[in-house]
């Protein structure tokens, strides 16, 4: 009777050993895939991360453009505004001459 019962809690003993060790085989693997996904899903990340500062970069860079720009416009619209006034100053003053000038 206790011979039985030493095999009954061998077999047991075994078999939840063996449980034991086929999970933790299954939860290794498990580890390693997760750890390949993780592992690709930060590459990625940190490449898109990198992609962003490189926009970033470029949009500052673009943006700083602009402004001069900007600027060019801004000075180009006053010189035109200073040489549209002199033309109607000019026009102003030789109306009179239009008297002279023959009709189309």
């Amino acid at each position: 009777m206790v011979l039985s019962s030493f095999l009954v809690g061998l077999v047991l003993g075994l078999a939840g050993v063996f449980v034991v060790a086929v999970r933790g085989v299954a939860l290794w693997k498990q580890g390693k895939r997760s750890g390949k996904a993780i592992t690709s899903e930060l590459a990625l990340f940190e490449e898109r991360s990198a992609r962003t500062e490189q926009l970033l970069v470029d949009a500052e860079r673009a943006q700083a453009e602009l402004q001069v720009a900007t600027e060019r416009l801004r000075v180009s619209r006053a010189q035109l505004q200073v040489l549209l006034g002199s033309i109607e100053e000019a026009q102003r003053r030789t109306r009179w001459l239009r008297v002279f000038l023959p009709s189309r």
